[in-house]
């Protein structure tokens, strides 16, 4: 047990640890804010699925991440099933129906479908390369995540498939093909976006239009998040007011602040140099991520780590870019900071594949040398 836990990579098992203990202080902070419904608060849940995720992170980090190439067509069209049926009997919140209530907590199936179309497309492109041919490849896994991504939007869930094609479209790119077909790739993601703009709800598109004209359209509605959270993040000034003292999220005028918004509260109770280091540790887990990639045992693990890091980047720039006013609102969680279990238990199994298919790594250079 000792040199299984020895093998856990440290810079992402560290920075993880930190961008939770972060994200704890300030839900410890709004949970003071928020009204008391009698059950429990926000800061206390996130300190359970914290547990868990921490102990599903380990679990992943000791578990051969092959056995997952074997699995990933069951585990793809359970997934699909899943999606199905909580577009018909799924909870409604916040106008999308994609969460499945279990007693207190509720369970968000869209978090894990990102990690399964990962683990799905690292399998399909790393045994079908040979196999169908590159524009074979191509189409059927478009196919593929677009049946997911479809499922999705349905919600409507506008950011989370946004996610989802970009990881379909950068795990695409990165498996070897042939610059004509990477145009034709993001011709196809602009196609399938516009698409997926028609099945939007009308307050999803006045986000997206209020990105455009910078708020002006409905600033008492549509543009009211944006403006809040950037007064919030103005505020905060180089040191923050301090855990518990940020008059937005205390004064409960920025939305959603325990989850679309929470890199907001950051940026007003702990400042620029609090958001500088929110950064910094995102970029030390990127640069982790690249290095464990370019030094992947097997083209499986190569692909694998690439999705993760596309699932991890887009999530963070648009959840970061939200908040200060350059991207529209899409409900993205702020990976290890937003209040929620699915995202947050997913994005740590994510790292404990990362650091298993880096100890994989370092136990073949072992067995060279002996």
């Amino acid at each position: 047990m000792i040199n299984k836990i020895q093998k856990i990579d440290l810079v992402l098992l560290l920075s993880s640890l930190l961008l939770l203990g972060v994200g704890l202080a300030v839900l410890y902070s709004i949970s003071m804010a928020m009204p008391d419904n009698g059950g429990m608060n926000v800061f206390w849940k996130q300190v359970i699925f914290s547990v868990i995720g921490i102990a599903v992170m380990f679990f992943f980090s000791f578990t051969n991440y092959q056995i997952y190439k074997s699995r990933s067509t069951p585990l793809y069209f359970l997934t699909l099933a899943v999606l199905l049926f909580v577009i018909i009997f799924g909870l409604t919140i916040r106008g999308t129906a994609g969460w499945i209530g279990l007693g207190i907590f509720n369970i968000q199936p869209v978090e894990i479908a990102k990690l399964v179309l990962i683990i799905f497309l690292a399998s399909f492109i790393s045994q079908k390369k040979m196999e169908i041919g590159e524009t074979g490849r191509l189409v059927a896994s478009f196919i593929l995540s677009g049946a997911m991504i479809f499922l999705v939007i349905k919600q409507p869930d506008f950011g989370s498939a946004m996610v989802l094609l970009a990881i379909w479209l950068g795990m695409t790119v990165v498996s070897g093909i042939s610059a004509k077909k990477i145009i034709v790739i993001v011709i196809t993601g602009a196609i399938f976006a516009t698409l997926g703009w028609f099945q939007l709800q009308t307050y999803q598109k006045n986000r997206i239009l209020s990105l455009v004209k910078s708020g002006i359209i409905d600033p008492r509605g549509s543009g009211y998040n944006v403006i809040q959270s950037m007064i919030a993040v103005g505020s905060g000034g180089l040191t923050g007011k301090g855990i518990g003292h940020g008059s937005q999220s205390q004064l409960n005028f920025l939305p959603e602040k325990h989850t679309d918004f929470i890199f907001a509260s950051i940026a007003e109770e702990l400042g620029l140099l609090g958001s500088l280091f929110v950064i910094g540790l995102y970029s030390a887990m990127f640069y982790r991520m690249k290095m464990i990639a370019m030094n992947a045992p097997d083209n499986f693990g190569y692909l694998l780590v690439v999705g993760i890091m596309l699932m991890f980047f887009v999530q963070v720039f648009e959840n970061i870019g939200m908040n200060i006013g350059i991207m529209p609102v899409t409900g993205i969680p702020l990976p290890l900071l937003s209040y929620g279990g699915s995202s947050l238990i997913t994005i740590l199994a994510s790292i404990g594949i990362l650091s298993n298919i880096n100890s994989r790594r370092e136990t073949i250079i072992q067995q060279d040398h002996e």
